[in-house]
């Protein structure tokens, strides 16, 4: 019988990623305080942009989170940190340069923490990697936020020491700082830029490849610790999903995708679960656990092929792209509780 892992490093991760969604809050609520200090027109029409960048940027977190499977608090020592930061922004101790120049820093260190789970995931597991994917377009993009405000650090400074203002050309140095960036990264900056949120076809997607991921490197592995590993994120991050879908997503396609398909669908799953659960009783160790462990596969990748050709393509003919973004909302609210049901909270002690 698989045995339940208390895997550190995951839920390690899990609180930084929550961590940085707090930090991320906080950057907004910035945002939205310098908007009312009375900034240059450009300025403020430059913060206007980061706030729309990063409340993109915080339902990608979301996604990110509910994707990695592990629901956790942040660090109490990241709590306590995020009040006194707010507190002191809003008060009138603080210049406007001062302002700007903690927001520098509080982007410096998203930028950092993003990184540092990139980093992390490499030593934990494929899984991970594909799961944290979408935070590398928040990291880039922080990264960009940080060289313009470095531009308008510069003439906010002159101005506050001399009472005039700066050579207007720093603009033209930090455009030319941020195409480095851009041209480090490729379109990992730009690829998600004219999405205000994924669509439900993106989120099962996502899905998908992590436990393709899962799948392939419990095969591949002869280290038992590991298996028992990755079968336990099989088996929460399947029931999951398909719990969710089965609360959100199946009953609003049945009008348009017809009720014997959809029905198909919820059969298949319930196959895929009582398989699940018959893989649980036996031990990693034994002949045949690998052998069900395929024969799993299988029977998910004909399922996955049929929800991403002919659901997906009736999802596309049938829902605008604001009712596809909701759904995807309300798919990844569904599957944040039913993760948090199956015991897989995080606490934030560690």
């Amino acid at each position: 019988m698989v045995a339940s892992l208390d895997d550190t490093k995951r839920n390690t991760i899990a609180v930084k990623l929550a961590s940085i969604k707090a930090l991320q809050k906080l950057v907004i609520e910035n945002e939205q305080v310098l908007l009312r200090e009375g900034l240059d027109a450009e300025i403020a029409d430059r913060i206007r942009n980061f706030i729309k960048d990063d409340e993109k940027n915080l339902g990608v977190l979301e996604t990110v989170i509910t994707q990695y499977g592990i629901q956790a608090e942040p660090k109490k020592v990241v709590t306590e940190f995020i009040e006194k930061a707010r507190e002191l922004f809003k008060s009138s101790e603080l210049s406007l340069y001062e302002k700007v120049s903690q927001h520098e820093l509080l982007k410096h260190q998203l930028v950092m923490s993003g990184l540092i789970v990139h980093k992390a995931a490499q030593k934990v597991g494929a899984d991970v990697m594909v799961a944290i994917a979408p935070l590398n377009t928040i990291n880039f993009e922080n990264r960009a936020h940080q060289e313009q405000l470095k531009g308008i650090l510069e003439i906010l400074g002159v101005r506050e020491l001399t009472g005039q203002d700066a050579d207007q050309g720093i603009w033209a140095r930090v455009q030319d700082a941020m195409a480095a960036v851009s041209g480090v990264v490729g379109s990992a900056v730009t690829q998600s830029s004219d999405k205000k949120d994924l669509n439900i076809q993106d989120v099962i997607r996502l899905d998908h490849g992590k436990v393709n991921t899962l799948f392939t490197e419990l095969l591949q592995s002869n280290n038992l610790q590991k298996i028992e590993e990755y079968f336990g994120q099989i088996y929460k991050d399947l029931t999951a999903h398909a719990e969710a879908e089965e609360e959100v997503v199946y009953p609003r396609v049945r009008s348009f995708y017809g009720q014997d398909n959809t029905q198909e669908l919820y059969d298949e799953q319930a196959d895929m679960k009582r398989r699940l659960d018959e893989i649980k009783s036996i031990s990693p160790s034994a002949a045949e656990f690998k052998q069900k462990i395929k024969q799993l596969m299988d029977i998910v990748g004909d399922h996955i092929r049929q929800e991403e050709s002919t659901m997906f393509t009736a999802i596309r003919n049938n829902l605008s792209t604001e009712q596809s973004e909701q759904l995807a909302s309300e798919f990844k609210a569904a599957k944040t509780r039913i993760q948090q049901k199956l015991g897989v909270v995080s606490e934030s002690k560690i």
